[in-house]
């Protein structure tokens, strides 16, 4: 029976690449010149911190990492910025989770999607991620093209079609 994995995953390396690209266009700014303006990722934890001197300055970090990550194929749903928090002197820091995996709510909505639609497929949840099974591969890419359209919280990709 033909088969594929719903998923949604983040390239840390495009992540990477966002973060030093918005680096670079901190240092090219006149307003961030002497400013103590920080961009620090964690990709164990899968987070980025940003900390800088005041709210002005941190809108747009967040404006230009928003950006880079756009020019560099990120979909801005994987991202969840936090609110400001103030650090020590007249300074804020900010910090940003990198949302990997089908949280179970998600993954319950996305098969109650499919249910409703009373497509001729199956799908069942597998930890973080959903897969999805039918008798045929037109019924399984009605299914891809009903949850491209669902507005999904997180990006979904997917993978591992089998035939």
């Amino acid at each position: 029976m033909p088969s594929f994995d719903v998923v949604s995953r983040v390239d840390l390396q495009e992540v990477d690449n966002t973060i030093n690209n918005t680096r670079k266009a901190i240092m090219t700014r006149y307003d961030f010149r002497g400013s103590k303006t920080e961009l620090l990722f964690d990709r164990k934890e899968k987070k980025i911190n940003i900390h800088t001197e005041d709210k002005m300055k941190l809108d747009a970090v967040t404006e230009m990492l928003r950006a880079a990550a756009v020019k560099r194929g990120l979909d801005l749903k994987s991202l969840k910025f936090g609110d400001p928090v103030p650090s020590t002197g007249m300074s804020l820091r900010c910090e940003v989770k990198i949302k990997e995996g089908i949280e179970q709510e998600a993954a319950k909505k996305l098969v109650k999607l499919i249910k409703d639609a009373k497509l001729k497929v199956q799908a069942s949840i597998q930890g973080d991620e959903l897969r999805i099974t039918g008798k045929q591969r037109d019924d399984l890419q009605q299914a891809i093209a009903l949850l491209k359209g669902s507005g999904a919280e997180v990006p979904l990709q997917f993978v591992n079609m089998k035939e």
